[in-house]
């Protein structure tokens, strides 16, 4: 029988040969010989979090740390909150990790990119710049730094970064999209030529689509929005082909929604006590919500601003909290099935699973703004879980929010972006949104406002001082000034938004109309008026 130092470095071979079930059998036999072997369960927890298992990794390290509580250990266990968008467990995990504990630079990466994930970024450059310091030739050290250097507002400091690991690794396609997602492209200071010759050596459809994106982001730098649209339209018709995405898998998203959490609410005004009574009685969210490039960061800029409203960021914690209260077995937050047997859960207990779960970030500030744009799939759960809760749906002109969305590269691994590969599958889903949202607002919930984002950019101080007066805070002339805000900024907006208010957006969409004449036709059907 091998000892348990051989079967440690059979399964570490293993799990570098992504050899998963001789890996987890070798793990096995190592706890088997020594239930207290630490590693062996650290191991263990590694090949699950590989597989996607990441409730089974938790507990594993857990264990692991139970029985000899190691930084690195830690570390790992930061990174499988924050792929569940656990912030306040992130946290938990990153306090029991201390940086100057530290000194693997894989782990201190790691850290970084889990603080990163849940919005704490300028938290994350620690870890990231201690890692660089002991490892100055990796190149996804530099580039996750540029990340969070970005989304801090660090310009600069993110074009060197991202630069430094594209030297690194030329065909580093995520690097060169995040550097071009930056700006600042003239006719003399572009990548154009050295973004072609990458195009030319990409080998998966992802690479594609972060090149394309790339391209696509110098050429309107450039004002040739014909090439622009080209190369997106090639790369996403090869990803949209690659996953096989229908919109009836959205479309059953909407149909559920009208089918239970509509119809539950009824009247909403007539409802009002009902729902008061079953809820938590919490005061502080203030959810800010919306199609995606519709404005819904502007707002939280806007709101949080005020002395008396935190930014939360896109927290992902209403619909974990439905999830792990429904139970469903599906591996997805948001699915069908949990919505459905949402409706079957304790409202109050939904919102202060809620509540709990944000403390860590928000602590004891009087309101707070959660900014997850997909939120309003969960409009009616949260009238009842917060009934004291303010809620903020933007509503942007369809021909700038389709093509808006076009453009943007957002995840590609999650399914929930899936309809932004089309631009008529974006029509669809736009659609969609926008009855949707009216039909919430017929009900005439009284913690419930469509906002529109044209006429908020046209005549901010009016909307402004509208918009808090809906919240229940005092005017403060700051909230005018967004461009003061320095607080990290994790979304697609993350440039435009330390720029004050303005209308440079409206009618962006008119770049590519050469290109959107089915789109229009679409919306003239379905009667949604937009500005040509």
């Amino acid at each position: 029988m091998p000892d348990i130092k051989q079967l440690h470095q059979q399964a570490i071979h293993a799990l570098n040969q992504r050899d998963f079930a001789d890996a987890h059998s070798l793990c096995v036999q190592i706890v088997k010989q020594d239930p207290f072997d630490h590693d062996g369960y650290f191991l263990l927890a590694m090949i699950n979090l590989e597989v996607g298992q990441i409730a089974k990794a938790i507990k594993l390290i857990e264990k692991a740390n139970d029985i000899a509580p190691q930084a690195e250990y830690f570390a790992y266990l930061a990174k499988c909150h924050s792929l569940r968008g656990e912030s306040q467990s992130v946290l938990d995990a990153t306090n029991n990790a201390p940086i100057e504990q530290i000194n693997k630079p894989l782990a201190l990466d790691t850290l970084g990119v889990a603080l990163s994930r849940v919005g704490q970024h300028e938290k994350a450059l620690a870890y990231f710049s201690k890692a660089l310091s002991l490892d100055k030739h990796n190149a996804h050290f530099y580039y996750n730094s540029g990340v969070s250097s970005k989304f801090a507002g660090k310009f600069e400091d993110a074009r060197a970064h991202f630069e430094h690991a594209i030297r690194i690794a030329p065909d580093y396609h995520q690097a060169h999209f995040a550097l071009a997602d930056l700006g600042g492209v003239s006719a003399e200071n572009n990548h154009i030529s050295r973004l072609q010759a990458a195009a030319k050596r990409t080998k998966t459809v992802d690479a594609d689509m972060h090149i394309a994106h790339a391209l696509a982001k110098e050429y309107e730098g450039l004002k040739d929005y014909t090439s622009a649209f080209d190369v997106l339209e090639n790369a996403k018709s090869a990803k949209l082909a690659s996953i096989g995405y229908e919109f009836a898998d959205d479309a059953a998203f909407f149909d559920c929604v009208e089918q239970t959490q509509l119809k539950d609410l009824g009247n909403g005004s007539s409802q009002a006590d009902d729902f008061a009574k079953a809820g938590d009685s919490s005061h502080q969210p203030i959810f800010v919500m919306g199609m995606p490039r519709s404005g819904t960061t502007l707002v939280e800029r806007i709101l949080s601003n005020h002395s008396e409203v935190l930014s939360a960021g896109e927290l992902q914690d209403f619909g974990v909290a439905v999830k792990e209260l429904a139970q469903t077995p599906s591996p997805r937050v948001l699915d069908v099935e949990t919505l459905r047997k949402a409706m079957q859960l304790e409202p109050a207990k939904i919102g202060q699973r809620y509540i709990q779960r944000t403390q860590a970030i928000v602590g004891d500030s009087p309101h707070f703004v959660d900014k997850l744009p997909f939120n309003f799939f969960y409009i009616g759960l949260i009238r009842r879980a917060l009934p004291n809760a303010k809620i903020i749906c933007l509503l942007r002109d369809p021909m700038d929010t389709c093509v808006g969305n076009y453009r943007q590269l957002f995840s590609l691994n999650s399914p929930y972006y899936a309809y932004a590969y089309n631009l008529q599958n974006i029509g669809r889903f736009y659609n969609r949104f926008h009855t949707l949202v009216h039909q919430w607002q017929a009900t005439g919930m009284d913690n419930f406002k469509l906002l529109n984002y044209q006429g908020l950019v046209r005549n901010p101080e009016a909307n402004i001082r509208d918009l808090l007066t809906f919240c229940g805070l005092s005017w403060q002339q700051e909230c005018l000034h967004v461009e003061r805000n320095q607080a990290p900024v994790s979304t697609a907006s993350k440039v435009q938004v330390r720029q004050p208010i303005n209308q440079s957006s409206i009618g962006r969409w008119t770049h590519y109309r050469q290109h959107t004449q089915a789109l229009e036709t679409f919306f003239k059907q379905q009667q949604i008026p937009f500005e040509s």
